[in-house]
């Protein structure tokens, strides 16, 4: 996720368009904002898309369809999403989000410090979790190309370079017992 990323507010009435980012606009994240299903999925396929806050009942696409369409994609999975919904606690609804890998639920009217918090720690998450995917590639390609430059090396110097080593015990000579010391011992030993 680009350090542009933003946050995604996406609902069919303008007031509650207009509430949402002013509860969202104290943590100083880029916010943007579609009115539509449709819209929602044309800015999240175009990328720099942190978290998605989203209507789950709008006309014509709604926010469960939005979310279903976004799992079927390797680009736009993990991407959090906040459902919002003004229509109470729904068992089914609760169960398809959740289902769906919604980060969380959250009804209406929404408690600003509460969205907040959840938002920032989404928000955050999402972008260390890109953050160490991103070194881990690094790193995979360092591997690669370190692995590759010392296999190409190797296939550089001729084989007889490097002659297999006989075992230790071989380089060290038999002792044979001869002169004065070597009675010595045996008579120590008896």
């Amino acid at each position: 996720m680009p350090s542009d990323a933003k946050i995604l507010i996406v609902d069919d009435h303008e007031d509650t368009l207009y509430a949402l980012e002013s509860a969202l606009a104290p943590l100083g994240y880029r916010l943007g904002r579609a009115t539509s299903g449709d819209e929602a999925l044309k800015q999240v396929l175009r990328g720099q898309v942190g978290l998605l806050l989203l209507d789950v009942r709008m006309p014509g696409v709604s926010g469960l369809d939005v979310v279903r369409y976004m799992r079927r994609l390797e680009q736009t999975q993990h991407i959090p999403v906040v459902l919002v919904t003004g229509f109470g606690p729904d068992h089914e609804l609760t169960s398809a989000a959740f289902g769906l890998g919604v980060a969380d639920l959250v009804m209406k009217p929404i408690d600003p410090w509460a969205l907040r918090t959840k938002v920032r720690y989404l928000f955050d998450a999402h972008r260390r979790h890109l953050a160490l995917e991103h070194e881990v590639r690094e790193l995979r390609a360092l591997v690669k190309d370190h692995t590759e430059d010392k296999r190409h090396d190797e296939d550089a110097v001729a084989p007889a370079a490097h002659p297999a080593l006989p075992h230790p015990d071989a380089r060290v000579p038999v002792q044979r017992g001869t002169g004065a010391h070597t009675g010595e011992l045996e008579q120590d030993r008896t």
